[in-house]
C-alpha cells in the first residue's frame, strides 16, 4: 500500500527536472502560490465531500498528492515528516504507559 506513496514521491521528485509546460507537477513545484492555492482548494473539496458523503476517497487522494507536491516544493522532505510522526508515536506510547500506572 505505501509503495504507491513512495512511487508518487519518486515521480514528484523526477518532475522537478521536466518542462513545466509538459508537467502539471513541475508547474506546481515551481509556482508556490499555485501550489498553496491547490492545497487549500483540495482540502476544501475534501471537507465538502465528507460533509456530503460523496467522492471522499477521490478528494482525499487529491489532497495527499497536492500536499506531497507542496512539501517537496518547500524543501520539506516526506522522510522527515515520517520520522517526526514516528517520534510522536513513541511519545504517545510512553505517555499511555505512564498514565496506566496511575
Amino acid at each position: 500500500m505505501f509503495e504507491n506513496l513512495e512511487q508518487l514521491m519518486k515521480i514528484i521528485r523526477e518532475r522537478k527536472n521536466s518542462s513545466s509546460d509538459k508537467s502539471y507537477t513541475n508547474k506546481l513545484l515551481n509556482d508556490k502560490n499555485l501550489s498553496v492555492a491547490k492545497v487549500r482548494e483540495e482540502i476544501a473539496e475534501l471537507i465538502d465531500a465528507v460533509e456530503q458523503n460523496s467522492n471522499k476517497i477521490y478528494e482525499a487522494a487529491d489532497v495527499i498528492y497536492h500536499l506531497m507536491v507542496y512539501l517537496e516544493a518547500n524543501n520539506i522532505k516526506i522522510e522527515d515528516v515520517m520520522s517526526e510522526l514516528k517520534k510522536r508515536q513513541k511519545w504517545v506510547t510512553i505517555k499511555i504507559i505512564y498514565l496506566q500506572k496511575f
